[in-house]
């Protein structure tokens, strides 16, 4: 079940940098998240996200956490 979740989440930070345009490298600037760990979160065995790299993702994205995980 956990990894169903860090799937849907990888697919739902890819959805939500492509609406944007941005390349991962973007995205890793923006929410000052090494690139790298972009690449590991998109990937198809994510890690588990830290809270705090949530809540970047969310601000870079200009969403709520909420709204960041609603897949």
């Amino acid at each position: 079940m956990e990894t169903v979740i860090r799937k849907k989440l990888a697919l739902r930070i890819r959805e939500l940098r492509k609406k944007k345009s941005w390349t991962q490298e973007k995205l890793s600037e923006i929410a000052e998240v090494d690139y790298k760990h972009i690449q590991l979160l998109e990937s198809k065995t994510p890690p588990y996200p830290r809270l705090d790299t949530l809540e970047k993702l969310a601000k870079a994205f200009e969403i709520s956490i909420s709204e960041l995980l609603k897949f």
